[in-house]
């Protein structure tokens, strides 16, 4: 075998070497993201429904229920919901497309727009958040209805 020949087919060998590994890489990461298993710990089915000045212009009441499923990927223990700076005691219960989670807003929370903000951890040390704001009417108004 000549010296160019022999020069030429090293050379192939490493740029196949290097190019292999490159495209094993790039193949497997276009379907990767569809299996990220931080992708499918999610949140849906907020309830009541967010508030938009366009779509929902309500308030609800003080103390209202409000609820919201999570994937089953999350680990419910690691389910967190606070409320503007405070932690809401919340129910999880099992539910066929994961958990179903319930609580209701703290007392104090009137007259004002409040974020129920939500953060779990699911496989992989993956950590969510998400949440939806609501328009709490004040006391006065709730009584005013209650007493019509």
């Amino acid at each position: 075998m000549s010296r160019s020949m022999l020069t030429w087919s090293m050379l192939a060998v490493v740029v196949f070497s290097t190019l292999s590994p490159v495209l094993a890489y790039e193949g497997s990461s276009a379907g990767g993201a569809s299996l990220n298993p931080c992708g499918k710990v999610g949140f849906s089915e907020f309830a009541p429904q967010q508030y938009s000045e366009e779509k929902n212009n309500t308030e609800v009441a003080p103390e209202s229920e409000f609820s919201f499923l999570a994937s089953q990927e999350t680990f419910p223990d690691s389910i967190l919901v606070t409320v503007g700076d405070e932690t809401v005691p919340i129910a999880v219960t099992p539910h066929y497309a994961g958990y179903h989670v319930t609580g209701h807003l703290p007392s104090d929370v009137t007259g004002t727009f409040v974020r129920i903000s939500i953060a779990a951890q699911g496989p992989y040390q993956c950590e969510r958040g998400d949440g939806w704001l609501l328009k709490v009417a004040a006391t006065e108004a709730v009584e005013r209805e209650r007493a019509d």
